[in-house]
Order: structure tokens, then C-alpha cells, then sequence
């Protein structure tokens, strides 16, 4: 497939498009950004800075991606953004480069970030991540595979939130969310075992009842942490599914939700 730029399309000396990209009317690719193949930018859309861009991605009109990093620490540098394959960008999205030179923000596959959608400085987005209209990430902050970040949530520097759970909408989630897991609210508080996504991923119904038993356990026992673990130990949780909620908070460095 050739490569088309539209004539009033700008694309910087130095920007690498690979076969089948496709530059829009008035839309502006950057002299260090390079786009992997098929991907499409289009009409006033941006790519910029140090940003390599995967294959088959899709960048719609006045999403910025690359933008130079928010962080007051920035101190010059050029900082890095790193995409993976099949995401979609929609309008007046934001991904921003990292804050230090020898940095990236990473995008990884198959995500989706609707309308207004931010990802700040020195972010891991993992892949199949779904997040929503004017849903905001700071920075450092950390989404496993196949989380759903709600309309207008905000995330709070440096969290984390496990893989398959759910930040639900207007929610401000100032500590982790482990995998799994639903959490609502302002802050935002754990309130059930995210089942949406589990039955959208096909997860067993065994699955399921190990993750509400570990919800229940955690959640609704009463019991601290190590108490908590010994009980999903007598109750002979999966240990793949222990291990995994367990490992996940143990390496919490802002507490859980």
C-alpha cells in the first residue's frame, strides 16, 4: 500500500511513515515521530516528539499525541513515547512524552481512549485497555491489561490498577485498584468483584466464584491483610488467582482501594 500525505498535511524532514500510513488534511506529524504501517492520522491531528507510533493505529481529528510532558520538572530533553499496534485515538485525546530524556510513556495494543482521553508523563497502559471520555491518568501512573477507566475518572499519580478492573465514572482514585475489582467513588473504594468484564473475557463460572470468594475475604471479613491471606489459604483459594491478588498488593507502594 502507498504511503499518502494530503497536500496541506505537514510532515516534518526527519519523520519516518512506513507503507500505508496515511496523513489527513491539515494534520501535522513531527520530524522525530515515526508511524507504523497502515495507521491513519487524521485531518488536525498531531504526532510529535520522540513518539514511535505502531501499525494500524488510528489518531482522529485534534488528538495530540506525543505532547510535550506537563511535569514542572521537565528540564529539557528529549523525552519519549512509545505505541504499540491497533489503538484507537479519539477526538482532542492527549498522550504525552515522558518528563526525563532516558524515558518513555508506553502505550501498549489494542487499546481504545474515547474523547478528551489523557494519558500523562511516564504512564504504562498495558493492552485492551478501554478508557473513556474525558477519563484522566497523572503521571507514573500504571493500567494492566484489559482495565476500563470509567467517563471523567481521574487517576492519582503513581497508582496502579490491576488487570480486568474497573474504575467506574467520576470516580478519583487515589490508591490502587487490585486486578479484578470494581472501584467506586470519590475516593474511590472497592465495591464488588468487577463481573462485566469477567463474563465479557469468558471467564469460567469456577473463575468467578474464586475471584467474589476473594473479594469477600478482603472486602467484607473484616480482617487485616495477613489475616486475609491465611483465611484465602484455609479456604483453598485458586492459588493462581491468590497469587495474583496478593503479589499485586504487595507491591503497592499508595496502599489499596
Amino acid at each position: 500500500m502507498a504511503t499518502t500525505i494530503h497536500p496541506t498535511a505537514i510532515v516534518e524532514n526527519g519523520a519516518q511513515l512506513a507503507d500505508g500510513v496515511s496523513v489527513d488534511a491539515y494534520a501535522y506529524v513531527g520530524k522525530l515521530a515515526s508511524i507504523g504501517a497502515e495507521s491513519r492520522v487524521c485531518h488536525h491531528a498531531t504526532v510529535d516528539g520522540r513518539t514511535h507510533v505502531g501499525e494500524r493505529n488510528v489518531i482522529h481529528p485534534y488528538a495530540y499525541v506525543g505532547a510535550q510532558t506537563h511535569d514542572l520538572k521537565y528540564v529539557g530533553g528529549i523525552p519519549g513515547l512509545k505505541i504499540g499496534d491497533g489503538n484507537v485515538f479519539r477526538e482532542f485525546c492527549t498522550i504525552h512524552c515522558a518528563t526525563s530524556e532516558e524515558n518513555e510513556t508506553v502505550v501498549g495494543s489494542k487499546n481504545v481512549f474515547l474523547a478528551y482521553a489523557h494519558v500523562a508523563h511516564d504512564c504504562i497502559v498495558g493492552n485492551h485497555v478501554i478508557m473513556s471520555s474525558q477519563a484522566a491518568l497523572g503521571g507514573h501512573v500504571v493500567l494492566h491489561d484489559f482495565t476500563n477507566i470509567g467517563w471523567s475518572a481521574g487517576i492519582h499519580q503513581f497508582c496502579k490498577v490491576g488487570k480486568y478492573s474497573m474504575v467506574g465514572a467520576a470516580s478519583k482514585a487515589t490508591r490502587d485498584v487490585p486486578p479484578y475489582m470494581l472501584a467506586d467513588g470519590n475516593p474511590a473504594r472497592v465495591r464488588s468483584p468487577n463481573f462485566v468484564n469477567l463474563q465479557r473475557h469468558d471467564f469460567s463460572n469456577k473463575s468467578v466464584v474464586q475471584i467474589k470468594k476473594i473479594f469477600k475475604i478482603f472486602y467484607l471479613s473484616g480482617l487485616n491483610r495477613t489475616q486475609a491471606a491465611e483465611k484465602m489459604d484455609a479456604e483453598d483459594v485458586d492459588p493462581i488467582f491468590r497469587a495474583e491478588f496478593l503479589n499485586f498488593i504487595g507491591d503497592s507502594t499508595r496502599g489499596f482501594a
